[in-house]
């Protein structure tokens, strides 16, 4: 399958992006900054979703069959901040996570259209859509909330015409805190709130990924698939 795969220099795009290459898939993955083997766009940028797109459907020859919006920023902010950075914080996070994402998926929803329908999008949300998230993030709990809407909302609107989207819901991963933290005072709070023991890591969540845009049936579209080791059950 050709697949773009945003936010794939580290983390759970990082993981994502091996898994995907070494099943044998052709990936044109993104970064921020870019690099020789990831393609640069500032998803603050309004022009950037197009562009990306456009240069992976160069790269793809013309053809791709599975976008995964994986890119995403979790950035605190208090809130009794002045109104310019409380109103600067949530602009910056609902560009980055939401509107992104959105442009992308209208994108690839066009694409699909366009050559007859199928298509796969996969959107990575967080626990943090159903549960919510520390006092300083309720715009990252709200972006993330708007993701799993939107992946419906897709699911339901093109089923029709073959096009399947997907969320996956991670809770925290090893990538989201170093060791030293989790040995700590905070990281044993995290894992007392686990019922697993620990933490999901970055390839448990690249697998739920792959599973999805490969081999998960079509009758799963909307699903959201939950990998928080049931720190959050619904």
């Amino acid at each position: 399958m050709n697949i773009l795969l945003t936010g794939a220099s580290r983390g759970i795009g990082g993981a994502t992006y091996d898994l995907l290459k070494k099943t044998g898939h052709r990936v044109v993955g993104h970064s921020t900054k870019g690099s020789d083997a990831l393609v640069a766009g500032d998803l603050c940028d309004p022009s950037a979703p197009r562009n990306i797109w456009d240069t992976a459907m160069d790269e793809l020859d013309g053809h791709i069959d599975v976008l995964v919006n994986n890119a995403g920023i979790y950035e605190g902010v208090a809130d009794n901040v002045s109104d310019d950075e409380w109103h600067a914080a949530w602009a910056r996070t609902m560009t980055i996570n939401l509107q992104a994402s959105a442009d992308l998926s209208r994108l690839a929803v066009s694409h699909f259209l366009d050559r007859g329908g199928e298509g796969r999008i996969i959107n990575v949300a967080s626990r943090a859509a159903f549960r919510g998230d520390s006092s300083q993030h309720w715009h990252y709990a709200a972006s993330k909330g708007a993701i799993v809407s939107m992946t419906k909302t897709i699911a339901r609107g093109y089923a029709a015409e073959g096009i399947l989207c997907f969320a996956v819901a991670p809770g925290f991963t090893v990538s989201e805190m170093t060791e030293e933290y989790l040995a700590g005072r905070g990281g044993a709070k995290i894992i007392a709130d686990i019922p697993l023991g620990r933490v999901a890591t970055t390839d448990e969540v690249a697998d739920v990924i792959r599973w999805l845009a490969v081999d998960a049936p079509a009758s799963a579209t909307g699903s959201v698939i939950d990998v928080n080791g049931a720190s959050y059950v619904r």
